[in-house]
């Protein structure tokens, strides 16, 4: 709740200037993307923000956050005590499963809640090829951006006069049903792991 207060605030703060605002759909991209895209997708329904310059900001941010991810893994297997894993037994099934299915497993991670974080530090850190990792991120990241930002649009025109300030707790409601799928998908991860 409190990221979702954060970036509500930090968004309708920026509200006045263009290039304040544009900074702050990104910064709240590199917290949670999928809150920073509803609440967004919300305030362009209601005429705060500029439809598409919000889509388009929201894609910069997601796909510079996602750079950045890939980036941490590659800084981190330099590391002393980390650069021994990457071409360590314990990581090969891993690596090699993330070498052969490479482009799709980038592609599909931005769609599953969880994901994100792991595949693309695991990229970095393996020193998968970052051509691959930025192509199929920018793809992934226009599809599902768009359609969350839609369906957010959608739900914030819909229900503007229907609910008024009702409609951001059900936002709310929704982003952490996404949080909770996340969750969901790293807790089965971690039990499939031990077993």
């Amino acid at each position: 709740m409190f990221f979702s207060l954060l970036i509500s605030h930090l968004i309708g703060g920026a509200v006045g200037s263009t290039i304040v605002l544009f900074f702050a759909i990104v910064i709240g991209c590199f917290f949670l993307e999928d809150l920073t895209a509803i609440i967004v997708g919300v305030l362009a329904a209601d005429g705060i923000i500029f439809a598409p310059f919000a889509l388009l900001s929201l894609c910069i941010g997601v796909i510079l956050s996602d750079i950045g991810l890939y980036y941490i893994g590659r800084l981190a297997s330099v590391h002393p005590r980390l650069a021994k894993y990457v071409e360590h037994d314990f990581t090969a099934p891993f690596r090699s499963w993330l070498e052969n299915s490479y482009a799709i497993t980038i592609f599909s991670a931005t769609f599953i809640p969880g994901t994100r974080f792991l595949t693309y530090t695991a990229s970095g850190f393996f020193g998968s090829r970052f051509s691959t990792f930025i192509l199929s991120v920018r793809f992934s990241v226009i599809i599902w951006m768009t359609f969350l930002f839609c369906i957010s649009y959608w739900f914030g025109a819909f229900t503007s006069e229907w609910i008024g300030p009702v409609r951001w707790g059900i936002a709310c409601i929704f982003s952490l049903i996404f949080i909770g799928v996340g969750w969901y998908n790293f807790r089965a991860y971690l039990a499939k792991k031990k077993v």
